[in-house]
């Protein structure tokens, strides 16, 4: 019975070697494959030739009943808007002017489109536009 006992333990370390072999083996391949799936030069999302300043600055150059379409005012409204928010310190921020910002917040006024359609429509991610949407704009 010894030499049958010795024979099963050897048998069952033999079959706990082979599972940790296998183991190690699909945690690799798994890795390899979840890590193969991250591109390695991400493809910009927002790639439109038109900027929201670009589109800002058509609104706000163009015919007067475009802006207020758009940003449900006239243009000599939206610098005063502009003006007053200079006076209670808000500013434009290192890739988003002050004018582009409240042109987002307006549009989601006048349009009620969710962020990730305000996002491409203003080339910019979710991100920034989630910052001007909440609560951006307090006047003290």
């Amino acid at each position: 019975m010894d030499a049958e006992a010795e024979e099963m333990a050897k048998h069952q370390e033999l079959m706990r070697e082979k599972a940790l072999l296998v183991t190690h083996i699909l945690s690799k391949l798994t890795i390899d494959l979840l890590l193969s799936n991250i591109p390695q030069n991400p493809q910009p999302y927002h790639t439109s030739a038109l900027s929201g300043e670009a589109w800002l600055i058509e609104l706000i150059l163009g015919h007067p009943d475009r802006i207020h379409c758009e940003l449900g005012m006239d243009v000599h409204t939206f610098k005063a808007i502009t003006l007053k928010l200079w006076r209670h310190n808000h500013e434009s921020l290192k890739y988003v002017s002050l004018e582009e910002q409240l042109a987002i917040f307006l549009y989601i006024c006048v349009t009620g489109l969710p962020i990730r359609h305000i996002g491409e429509h203003f080339q910019r991610s979710n991100d920034t536009i989630s910052r001007y949407v909440a609560g951006q704009f307090h006047l003290d």
